[in-house]
């Protein structure tokens, strides 16, 4: 039998509890407040999970699986949880995917193992494309640094990753 929005917003609240969560993460169950905040529906058509900004339906999920569900939800949460801390814990020169991705792993995963297990490996394949780079920071620095002293972009472009190279993607 499927679950009621009512049943929904409960479990939400008690696993964001387990994290700490403030509400103004969480979603809205019913309606939407059109500013990007995801909201949660119930239909004979399953559970969706939408996202609208500036009256433009910017993302769906639509499930039968209240797993998936509440994985879509708290993907969501957390991110916005280890944004929030990855900009208050900063390190200058590192990649701050770093510190995004282990904390939305260690938050995914005390609320459900393969949770976390299922994040990691979405973080996995985004790096194979978009690797780890300490170096974005100062390379664009850089660049611009050299723009400003009369270098056409591109020259400053390439006299920045030679000093700073960007990091290769991996193969498979």
């Amino acid at each position: 039998m499927k679950s009621t929005l009512s049943e929904i917003k409960t479990s939400v609240d008690q696993l964001a509890e387990r994290i700490g969560a403030p509400q103004d993460t969480l979603p809205t169950y019913g309606y939407s407040e059109q500013t990007a905040r995801p909201h949660v529906l119930v239909d004979p058509g399953g559970y969706h999970f939408v996202i609208i900004e500036r009256g433009a339906e910017q993302e769906r999920l639509t499930t039968s699986d209240l797993d998936e569900l509440l994985y879509k939800i708290f993907t969501n949460v957390t991110f916005a949880l280890s944004d929030k801390y990855e900009r208050a814990h900063r390190v200058e020169d590192r990649d701050p995917r770093k510190i995004l991705f282990k904390m939305q792993v260690d938050l995914l995963t005390r609320l459900a193992r393969q949770w976390g297990e299922r994040e990691s490996q979405v973080h996995k394949q985004l790096l194979k494309e978009h690797p780890f780079d300490d170096f974005a920071s100062a390379r664009a620095t850089l660049s611009k640094d050299l723009r400003e002293h009369s270098h056409s972009a591109e020259a400053a472009w390439m006299m920045a990753c030679a000093k700073y190279p960007l990091p290769k993607r991996s193969q498979g």
